[in-house]
């Protein structure tokens, strides 16, 4: 039996009182003459026995009452564990990503959990709590009650690897305390296994709230998967994952205007086509009705109006008939000059030069073409049969590009596609291993095989390339090859075309780096700037000659289409979605844990924490029995003769 208060124990020396009080207290007795005097001592000495009784009980019965009610002060008790006299620390983890938007038997299974601390905890009792976007240390339920209430999803989910190691950094470093470690989520599979790593010091407890969930449909993801001059066909995936579902209806807004609604039966997962107009901004938004999780029901796009893409030709002899062809003017602004009739201004202003057969590449030009790559344009080397190797080499090695050796004379077939080569990403359906091979009468090979695109049957390389130069080893005038009929020749010159300038994509994925190229020329000391519809921040971003590449991580952090501006001038939007990797609905089963405490509702482990801190008061009892000893005096009193 330990004590709150042990130093009332102190007034238990008052007892001697009572026992001084009864050893020194006097009685006088009154003489009255009797004629028998052997009768009247009879009487004398039975009165004094019967007396002397009662008040040696009537003193323990006090003594009693007095301890019972120093002690009753003293307030003791009895431990409920062994732990009970150690430090008590908890940390608590409360996962808010989006799949704790799931409903259970009271409402969305983070808000049960939020309201499990604030009705369950003390609110005067320290505590440690942290999500995945948020860590407050240290703390009360009274000071975070406010943050509990307003606390909002985040995008981003930490891994449970992460979890468990920062819990436990929020620990102190006392070694004699006990350290509980609470962890609250729907412990979502996220396709590793779940694993804590043993650690005598720390008391870990999983808290794994029920979903009442069975079905969510989700958007994953939309795409252009076929362009006209005037039309675009609008892709739109949805996900399943529960039953089947007929008729679950999209709804396809620019602005809040709404253009058009589809319905669509899904069973695992199905696809929809919306035909917009092309060659329009279109700030895109798509909903489906569904009562599942609400974060993946809307799918933010934009659509922004394309400039031509500008390309320049640099000719010396040879024809270059095949790239206007290539180059048309719906999407390209395609020039073309004789060498000795350039004017080397247009060069800043162009995304893509070709260097179509020229014998020699002057220092002039070099320079140009130097600082050209340098501001982050494209650049193709087509080389002449006859070159001057030394200036060639020279702009290879200052390109990043392996340099040509002799002129080889054996003819070569192009046997070989390297469909992973960022170049050629998405430009075939399906690898092609038998096709009409093009071959090179005459050809340089490349001191190093490296990056390469095409190669020849042997496996050297009949087109190598890096982030922003790309060479052939060989003329591909109709003389020296018949590579200009070949079918490989337009995805390998359009791609690249493409890739010259940098569009921004349809949308965006919050919680991933995104490099956006924003196609604008601004002044030295302009900056551009992100706007929601309350919010606005500046990028990382980088400044070029015809471009501005802006870098996002941590912002946006909310789903929605964002204003790139500079100054008050709105360039383009752009539009971020959440990771759709919440909307999965397997959980992983913590019934393995078997030496670890698991439980589905935050308050049962908060009362487990609490019942190793417990105790069994017994002043209770004490004041109780100071009544029944101060009953039992009365009664002495009254009674006892």
């Amino acid at each position: 039996m330990q004590f709150k208060n042990p130093e009332l124990l102190y007034a238990l020396f008052l007892l001697v009182i009572p026992i001084l009080i009864h050893l020194f207290q006097l009685r006088r007795f009154q003489k009255v003459e009797f004629t028998n005097v052997k009768f009247l001592k009879s009487v004398k000495l039975q009165t004094r026995k019967s007396s002397q009784l009662k008040k040696w009980i009537t003193l323990f019965t006090r003594m009693l009452l007095l301890a019972c009610a120093i002690i009753a002060f003293a307030q003791p008790y009895i431990p409920n564990t062994e732990a009970f006299n150690e430090t008590q620390e908890t940390v608590i983890y409360l996962d808010n990503s989006f799949s704790m938007e799931a409903t259970g038997s009271n409402g969305t299974l983070l808000n049960a959990s939020i309201q499990d601390i604030i009705n369950t905890l003390p609110e005067d009792e320290k505590i440690s709590l942290f999500t995945n976007d948020k860590t407050f240390r240290n703390t009360t339920v009274k000071a975070l009650k406010n943050d509990l209430i307003q606390l909002t999803y985040s995008p981003n989910q930490l891994n449970y690897d992460a979890v468990y190691l920062k819990g436990k950094q929020l620990f102190s470093n006392t070694g004699t305390s006990t350290k509980n470690l609470v962890l609250v989520s729907d412990f979502q599979q996220k396709g590793n296994l779940l694993n804590f790593e043993k650690d005598s010091t720390v008391q870990l407890k999983l808290v794994q709230p029920k979903s009442t969930l069975v079905s969510n449909i989700s958007i994953d993801s939309v795409y252009v998967s076929n362009s006209t001059s005037e039309t675009l066909d609008l892709n739109v995936k949805l996900s399943n994952q529960a039953e089947p579902v007929d008729n679950v209806t999209i709804s396809l807004f620019n602005d809040d205007v709404l253009l058009t609604k589809s319905a669509v039966s899904i069973d695992d997962d199905a696809e929809t086509i919306f035909t917009i107009a092309n060659n329009k901004a279109i700030n895109g938004k798509i909903t489906i009705e569904d009562a599942g999780l609400q974060y993946d029901n809307t799918f933010f796009f934009n659509i922004n109006t394309k400039p031509k893409i500008k390309v320049l030709a640099i000719n010396e002899t040879a024809d270059d008939s095949f790239l206007n062809r290539i180059y048309t003017e719906d999407e390209f602004d395609f020039k073309s000059f004789k060498l000795n009739a350039l004017n080397f201004n247009l060069i800043p202003e162009q995304n893509l030069i070709i260097l179509n057969e020229l014998n020699n590449i002057s220092n002039a030009l070099k320079t140009a073409l130097m600082g050209f790559r340098n501001d982050g344009g494209k650049l193709l080397i087509i080389p002449s049969s006859k070159i001057d190797l030394n200036s060639y080499n020279q702009t290879l090695k200052n390109l990043n590009i392996s340099a040509f050796s002799n002129r080889n004379t054996n003819k070569k077939r192009i046997t070989s596609i390297n469909y992973n080569h960022p170049l050629l990403a998405n430009a075939f359906y399906s690898k092609v291993t038998n096709f009409q091979y093009p071959k090179v009468e005459t050809s340089y090979s490349f001191a190093s095989n490296s990056n390469n695109v095409l190669s020849y049957e042997n496996g050297s390389p009949f087109l190598v390339g890096n982030i922003n130069t790309y060479a052939f080893s060989s003329a591909i005038n109709s003389d020296n090859s018949n590579f200009k009929n070949s079918q490989l020749i337009i995805p390998v010159l359009y791609n690249l075309g493409l890739q010259s300038l940098k569009l921004s994509q349809l949308y965006y994925t919050i919680g991933q780096p995104n490099s956006i190229a924003i196609q604008t020329t601004i002044g030295q000391d302009d900056i551009l700037t992100l706007d929601a519809k309350e919010t606005s921040v500046i990028p990382l971003q980088k400044t070029y000659s015809k471009s501005v590449v802006i870098e996002t991580d941590d912002f946006p952090n909310v789903a929605g289409i964002l204003n790139v501006k500079n100054k008050e001038n709105v360039l383009e939007n752009l539009s971020f979605n959440y990771n759709r990797a919440e909307s999965n609905l397997n959980y992983y089963d913590l019934n393995a844990f078997t030496e670890t405490d698991v439980e589905t509702s935050l308050a049962t482990t908060i009362n487990n924490i609490k019942s190793d801190t417990s105790i069994n008061a017994l002043w209770k009892w004490f004041v109780i029995f100071a009544l029944i000893f101060l009953i039992i005096e009365m009664l002495l009193l009254k009674y006892l003769k």
